[in-house]
Order: structure tokens, then C-alpha cells, then sequence
């Protein structure tokens, strides 16, 4: 349970430490419910120094950290074909990628090494569950 963006950070900072290179992590959850923030403190966590906006326009942002972070909003990704045609394979492979709105591509959804699912709760909390894939 997350009550503050405090909160949601201390979280996505512990699942940082078991990220590695080739690691993808799908965020799920509605518009508002903290995927970017979750995103931005993996990334802070894992050595990225500066902003880490949300790549909505530009899709994907990389970053130098201890580690290559990328954090790739698929919002305005069309389906499967349009994330494909953005050939990030390579870039995946040796970076942690941070996924938003992986419902767009659903491979990589059933693909991914973790699930981040964010719900917000009409009192503005949040839930947040962490699935590894197994």
C-alpha cells in the first residue's frame, strides 16, 4: 500500500536492487495511478542522475545509469505491429526497460520478468503488486 509518492518510491527502490541488464518491467494501472513515478524511482535507484520525464511523445527515453535504463510509454502505440516496428530488441537486451502501457504489445506483457500492477484507490492511496514472472 502506497499513501504517499514517498511511499511508491521506497518500493520501486527495493525493486531495483534485483534489476539487470535484459530485465523488462511492465506497469499496468489507469492514467494517474503513479506508473511514471514508479518508473523515475527505479531509475533513480539504479543510478540515473537528472529528470526522467514520461516518454509519451517521444515513446522511448534512455538513460545512463549503473545499468542502461529505458522507460518506454507505449500510450500512444497503435498495437503489437507499431511496437514491433520500433525495433528495440537490441536496446532491450542490455538495458532494464521500464514499460508503460505494455497492453498495447501484449507479447511483451506475457514476456516480461516483472508486472507492476498500480491501483488507485478512491481515497487517492495506492496498490501495488509486484509479480515476477515464473
Amino acid at each position: 500500500m502506497s499513501t504517499t509518492q514517498a511511499d511508491t518510491e521506497v518500493i520501486a527502490a527495493g525493486l531495483a536492487q534485483h534489476l539487470t541488464a535484459g530485465t523488462v518491467v511492465c506497469l499496468t494501472g489507469p492514467l494517474g495511478a503513479g506508473k511514471s513515478v514508479f518508473a523515475r524511482a527505479v531509475g533513480r535507484a539504479l543510478g540515473v542522475a537528472g529528470p526522467m520525464p514520461s516518454p509519451t511523445f517521444p515513446i522511448v527515453a534512455g538513460y545512463d545509469g549503473s545499468v542502461p535504463v529505458l522507460h518506454i510509454d507505449l500510450y500512444r502505440v497503435s498495437g503489437p505491429e507499431e511496437f514491433e516496428d520500433l525495433d528495440l530488441d537490441r536496446d532491450m537486451a542490455v538495458a532494464v526497460s521500464l514499460v508503460e502501457w505494455p497492453e498495447r504489445a501484449p507479447e511483451l506483457l506475457q514476456h516480461a520478468d516483472y508486472r507492476v500492477r498500480i491501483a488507485l484507490l478512491p481515497d487517492q492511496r495506492r496498490t501495488i503488486r509486484i509479480d515476477p514472472r515464473v
